[in-house]
């Protein structure tokens, strides 16, 4: 269990806001009071649970934090909500459909002797609000990572927080992963996770191993890409951050976050920004399809399954388990396609004995569509695939106005991230935090491309008169 240090951070989490937002600029310390207490701040079940409240853990303290220091310093600038009327509707899914959720599941089930309850007023309070709370990084990058002098803050947080990371995750990697235990008293994961090819996989104060991984794998793409990007004298620097973060990596024993890496980092350093653009929402596209393809039996797993095999036979059983279990839950699912289960473990398979759980949701879209059903798996992944097709649009329309390169790589990295919630559970607030700046800055290119026409169009009008 936590100890006494690890609620203590959590506690004092919105001071360390208040002191960030008293030192930067507010995009700069929205940024940091999300990451940093994404990378160091302790995992469930380190959280405060409170009455009426989803659990206030570090995934939303910071967030929660940063909301109220932005109302309370910068005042009601602008909407909060998109811009963009399908945004709106996606945010708004997102928020109220569990209103529906627990309407559809009023009623008790039962898996033998064990019974599980149905859903009340209080359960859809409940999840409203921590379907607002799990938004807020988006709303808030929305507001305040919208120019594009935030796009490098953001790049720049995510090459410097991975070279700080690097640490902890070289000491683990020789020592085993146990820092969170010596810090905050437990062990978030199952140890035995840990050990990969002989040697020992980082988890740090993250919940798996596989998020570390994949953060530092962002790190090494930010690298590259604002070596691309800088034309300084000292763009070189970013070129060895780039090599170290890699090697790093390496050490980290991840092979998606690996085969990740040469998929990406040839797209930043060697194409255009549109070509990146294009090729972020054909890998958005993909994941977003995957369970259609997977409900229509259309996805080749016995392909897959060769391949992993021909790497790594653990690797493949462990690829056969994540098959097995997402036909399992998503034929559960189907029984309640539209809304979903709701909360309480309803989407799951139980032992009729025991009550154990019995089925294991890796994905974070099997695990969408059992508690939200497809509405909410429409509403979640539409609002982080739709950023990319509002770029594309902006970027190819929008000829006469400088736009950041950084847009580019970041769509890479926020569409990568959806295809990772495939097999993997990785929306962390730094991905709501990407997106959110993408919405922002395309919603920015927009009006701006709107003002030149009406701009464009007045004048040819006074030549005509």
């Amino acid at each position: 269990m936590p100890n006494p240090l690890a609620f203590l951070m959590l506690a004092i989490w919105p001071l360390v806001a208040v002191a960030l937002y008293g030192r930067f600029r507010a995009d700069r310390a929205l940024i940091w009071t999300l990451m940093l207490g994404y990378l160091f701040l302790p995992e469930p079940p380190a959280a405060f649970d409170l009455p009426l409240m989803p659990p206030l853990s570090k995934h939303v303290i910071p967030a929660l934090a940063a909301f109220g220091i932005a109302l309370w310093r910068y005042g009601h600038e602008g909407p909060l909500l998109p811009q963009n009327w399908l945004g709106r509707i996606l945010i708004l899914t997102f928020i109220l459909s569990p209103v529906m959720t627990v309407l559809t599941n009023e009623e008790e089930i039962f898996f033998g002797q064990v019974g599980l309850p149905g859903l009340t007023l209080k359960d859809a309070v409940a999840l409203m609000l921590q379907q607002f709370l799990l938004v807020m990084p988006f709303l808030l990058a929305r507001q305040f990572l919208s120019h594009g002098g935030a796009q490098r803050e953001l790049m720049m947080a995510l090459m410097i927080g991975g070279l700080v990371y690097s640490l902890p995750m070289l000491i683990e990697i020789r020592l085993s992963p146990q820092l969170n235990l010596w810090v905050y008293g437990y062990y978030q994961h199952f140890f035995g996770q840990s050990v990969r090819f002989g040697g020992y996989r980082p988890v740090v104060f993250l919940y798996h191993g596989l998020w570390v991984a994949f953060f530092c794998m962002t790190s090494v793409v930010a690298a590259y890409a604002l070596w691309r990007m800088d034309r300084d004298e000292a763009r070189w620097k970013y070129l060895l951050a780039a090599l170290y973060l890699t090697a790093v990596l390496f050490l980290a024993k991840s092979l998606g976050s690996m085969i990740f890496i040469v998929m990406l980092v040839p797209l930043v350093v060697l194409v255009g920004p549109v070509t990146q653009i294009k090729a972020a929402i054909v890998i958005g596209l993909l994941a977003f399809s995957y369970p259609i393809l997977k409900g229509a039996d259309l996805v080749p797993q016995q392909q897959l399954l060769a391949q992993a095999a021909s790497i790594d036979p653990d690797r493949a059983a462990s690829l056969q388990f994540r098959f097995d279990n997402e036909q399992t839950l998503l034929d559960r699912a189907y029984i309640k396609p539209v809304f979903g289960w709701g909360s309480w473990g309803r989407n799951h398979i139980l032992d009729p004995v025991s009550g154990n759980i019995l089925t294991v949701t890796d994905g974070r879209w099997i695990i969408v569509i059992g508690v939200y059903g497809w509405v909410g798996f429409l509403a979640e992944f539409g609002l982080l695939v739709l950023p990319l097709f509002l770029l594309w649009r902006e970027a190819v329309a929008a000829r006469e106005i400088p736009v950041s390169p950084l847009i580019a790589p970041m769509s890479l990295i926020l569409a990568i991230n959806v295809l990772d919630m495939i097999p993997n559970a990785t929306l962390t607030p730094l991905t709501w935090l990407v997106a959110g700046a993408l919405t922002g800055y395309a919603e920015q290119l927009r009006a701006e491309r709107l003002k030149l026409q009406k701009h464009v169009s007045t004048l040819k009008w006074q030549s005509i008169l």
